[in-house]
């Protein structure tokens, strides 16, 4: 079905439109040329304006990423990372063409495609958050921050392939694979991980198949993909965006954030899909909170910024190191004062964040089931529990231990859940995250966003060998942080993180572009089938002659 999906939307597009991404009649490219020309993805940068300036068009624009799609991840380097394409995208742009050559004031976001991870609902395409069990969840509603994104001029060019579950079904889970999306490869190295849970996202925006997308996060599930795949990737502070028709992990963590391929592109969604939602009681103060983000971006600067270093969660790789160090001495070239910060000292069990996660699961996925589409016959998580022994496909890679742990847990009314919420949040906010900025006297704080990509292993699961980062404290914490690109280790990219206290979204965007000016830009995916492929590794693996 997915093939299908992908193959007549394109076709679709080249029949009605008979046009290349330069309005030039243009034939259907061949598998030969595809292959030569993997990397010449349309630029993201200049793309707003020349949509808005009238150079391209909302339709020669989707034609131009459904064409990568299809020659990319459904075929050639085969990433896997895209689950269905919108099929109503070309005619959508078409009519927001004509909307806009009859008068209509084109959006923010005007003739932009956008991907969205398949936890989030359009009405055009089913929901699975990548579980079989939900393949028939075609609601016909759209979130409110897809509703948002069209609002403002947006494409939905389609579904994103994720973790299942959000990676909240097996502690030896392999990150990027689902169900009915099956495994999503990185782009930089197909024999690498995305990292998860919005493992599509990441490898998609990376291999220029959409010019951003939707992830979400509950705990490195914005951040881990996009630094693994080398784009941009923003979590918002939780509340600034509404959760509602979302398949949900926790109330209290989740939140969706945009990936993209630079900061401002980053700012320009978040200043479309924030705002307050009376069906989200967490986003009660997200219209007092927000701004316009892309305004926030002029003269960014990192001249007199005080800045956190948390060299308790650098990594302990000396390639990796030496990435980290390159970027604090640009950030201090750049006039920023740079305050290490050696040792964490925070009050926080394990076993506090991952009840809370357990617990909110169980609850909260069982009233989103509730009100799926009628053809969805899982309603509750003992139903999709049952539903995943029975099915030899979900049960082919890894188990599913913690649903089956979630579901032995109590409501959120017990005790033991209010104690270890309570723990969790003051051990991160308190004492973790504003703790660091009081005592420090600093604004920001910086560490690697993760090491690199790690292998696909579907026997053990996902086996990190360097786990440098702290980003899983902002999560908790429910704060903002930014992941940008600093570089790389053998053509594998590493992040920088970016974090601040609540609320402080603009601040850590607008010092994020100042960073983004001053390190190098990011690494364009080569599809390498390992890491041997890359320059100087062939020759060294070669035996002596």
């Amino acid at each position: 079905m997915r093939a299908l999906w992908i193959g007549v939307a394109a076709a679709a597009l080249l029949a009605a439109c008979g046009e290349g991404p330069t309005g030039e009649s243009s034939p259907a490219p061949t598998q030969q040329s595809a292959r030569q020309d993997f990397a010449a993805a349309p630029d993201t940068a200049s793309l707003p304006q020349r949509l808005k300036d009238g150079e391209v068009k909302p339709g020669q624009v989707v034609g131009t990423y459904l064409q990568r799609i299809e020659l990319i991840d459904q075929s050639g380097p085969t990433l896997q990372s895209v689950i269905a394409v919108n099929p109503e995208a070309v005619a959508q742009a078409r009519a927001l063409e004509e909307a806009v050559a009859s008068g209509e004031e084109p959006g923010a976001l005007y003739g932009l495609p956008i991907l969205v991870k398949d936890n989030i609902e359009t009405f055009e395409l089913p929901t699975t958050a990548g579980s079989l069990a939900l393949k028939d969840n075609n609601t016909g509603r759209d979130a409110p921050v897809i509703a948002r994104l069209r609002d403002a001029g947006a494409i939905i060019l389609g579904k994103t392939n994720l973790s299942e579950w959000a990676n909240f079904r097996s502690s030896q889970s392999v990150s990027g694979w689902s169900g009915v999306g099956g495994l999503s490869r990185n782009p930089h190295d197909l024999s690498r991980n995305t990292c998860g849970s919005s493992a599509g996202s990441g490898a998609a925006v990376a291999a220029g198949l959409a010019w951003g997308a939707l992830g979400t996060e509950t705990n490195g599930s914005v951040i881990c993909p996009s630094a693994s795949n080398g784009i941009v990737g923003f979590k918002p502070t939780v509340g600034l965006v509404s959760r509602s028709l979302v398949v949900p992990i926790s109330p209290s963590q989740d939140t969706i954030g945009p990936m993209t391929t630079s900061v401002r592109d980053a700012a320009m969604i978040l200043t479309a899909i924030a705002g307050t939602d009376e069906r989200d009681a967490a986003t009660a103060e997200a219209d007092d909170r927000k701004t316009d983000y892309v305004a926030g971006l002029e003269g960014a600067s990192l001249e007199g910024i005080r800045i956190g270093v948390l060299r308790w969660a650098q990594s302990d790789d000396p390639r990796e190191q030496a990435v980290f160090d390159e970027a604090l001495a640009r950030a201090e070239a750049a006039g920023a004062i740079l305050v290490d910060i050696d040792e964490a000292n925070l009050n926080l069990s394990g076993g506090d964040a991952f009840t809370v996660l357990k617990a909110e699961f169980k609850e909260s996925l069982n009233a989103y089931l509730a009100e799926a589409a009628p053809e969805v016959q899982t309603r509750t998580l003992a139903d999709v529990i049952a539903f995943n022994e029975a099915n030899e496909k979900e049960m082919s890679v890894f188990g599913q231990d913690i649903l089956i742990d979630s579901e032995a847990m109590p409501g959120l009314d017990d005790e033991g859940y209010r104690t270890a919420l309570s723990n969790a949040q003051s051990a991160t906010r308190e004492g973790g995250v504003d703790r660091f900025l009081e005592e420090n006297d600093v604004q920001f704080l910086i560490a690697p966003s993760f090491g690199p990509a790690f292998k696909i292993d579907l026997v053990r699961g996902d086996i990190i060998a360097n786990s440098a980062g702290a980003g899983w404290v902002a999560a908790i914490a429910g704060y903002p942080h930014l992941t940008l690109p600093m570089g790389d280790v053998s053509g594998l990219p590493l992040g920088l993180s970016i974090m601040s206290g609540k609320w402080m979204d603009a601040e850590v965007l607008a010092v994020g572009q100042a960073f983004e000016e001053i390190l190098p830009p990011r690494l364009i995916p080569t599809f390498r089938a390992s890491e041997i492929e890359a320059e100087g590794f062939a020759e060294a693996a070669s035996p002596a002659r």
